[in-house]
């Protein structure tokens, strides 16, 4: 029997070295697609701490470059195309709002071209943001709440959005979009805030850090573990007609509650060590997310297995060995 292939754009960030390792247990070929840079072999550190960069096909590719994306689909023909990659930090994208709309908005646009036109029967995942619902229109946001985006990443991630409904409506494409909230873990970048808090944490516990600074804590957040949101990606390739979902725990929490999750697990409080620097607030603030996860858990039966709590925990381990340490 003949392997399922999957292309996956953004392999080597978090949700695209957790959505390889389900893959391959699933028995995938996975192909994944890696802009050239000069710090190819530090980019793959997420794939090797789950162990699975020896059993991925990497290939060069730029979401910018839509003749090198149709050569990779052309040559692999794949089953499933998720479209993970972006310039996802939000702070960023009001430094950087050109490259921001062109790799996060224009790049879907040529992914879904590319798949158009090399293997129209394929299945395209599209990695959408609940950063989109911004200045919330409702208290919990579902698929039918209106967007407001507050950043130049979540308009780019708008227009992704809406091109990836369009080319479904257009084209007949079997093309889903994911609204997914705020998902972490051990493999989280260090410029967000989950992974910023719990790696500090880890350092002042071993006296190598004397503080936190952060923006703006009473802001809140829909935390999920991106272990359980790739298995949402998986299951909207699965089902029998193209859609759109959020995927979110229906749970909001203070960054504040956060911080202080991470810094009791280590035995230390929170306020003898949190300074607030306004460097970190936003231009324009999102305040509240809180997800409606109704539809992915009736249509799709998926629900999340790993609380906020017990993520905090585990990346707060995974800092404290990095730094040296031992798990508390």
């Amino acid at each position: 029997m003949t392997k399922k292939c999957a292309v996956v754009t953004g392999i080597t960030g978090q949700d695209g070295a957790y959505l390889s390792e389900l893959l391959l247990e699933k028995g995938y070929k996975v192909v994944g697609v890696v802009r050239r840079s000069s710090h190819f072999g530090v980019a793959t550190h997420r794939l090797d701490w789950l162990g699975v960069t020896d059993h991925v096909e990497l290939v060069d590719g730029d979401l910018l470059d839509l003749g090198g994306l149709c050569r990779i689909i052309r040559e692999h023909k794949p089953d499933e195309v998720y479209n993970l990659a972006a310039q996802s930090f939000v702070k960023t994208s009001w430094d950087q709002p050109s490259l921001t709309a062109q790799a996060t908005g224009v790049g879907v646009v040529n992914v879904l071209e590319a798949v158009r036109l090399e293997a129209p029967h394929a299945h395209f995942y599209q990695a959408s943001s609940s950063e989109m619902y911004g200045l919330i229109q409702e208290a919990q946001q579902s698929e039918t709440t209106p967007f407001y985006p507050r950043s130049p990443y979540a308009v780019a991630k708008l227009m992704g959005h809406w091109m990836t409904v369009n080319y479904r409506e257009s084209f007949d494409m079997f093309a889903c979009s994911g609204i997914l909230f705020n998902h972490e873990s051990p493999l989280r970048g260090l410029e967000f805030v989950t992974r910023k808090v719990t790696d500090a944490v880890a350092q002042i516990k071993l006296g190598k850090l004397n503080e936190l600074a952060v923006g703006n804590i009473d802001a809140k957040r829909d935390w999920g573990h991106a272990k359980d949101y790739v298995r949402a990606m998986w299951a909207m390739l699965q089902h029998d007609v193209a859609d759109d979902y959020v995927v979110a725990t229906g749970r909001t929490v203070t960054v504040r509650d956060m911080i202080h999750v991470a810094f009791d697990h280590v035995g230390l409080k929170a306020d003898d060590y949190v300074r607030i620097d306004p460097r970190f607030f936003r231009p324009s603030e999102v305040d509240v997310l809180l997800g409606n996860p109704d539809k992915v858990t009736k249509t799709l039966g998926w629900t999340p297995t790993i609380t906020m709590e017990q993520m905090i925990r585990e990346m707060v381990d995974a800092d404290l060995v990095r730094h040296g340490g031992s798990q508390p």
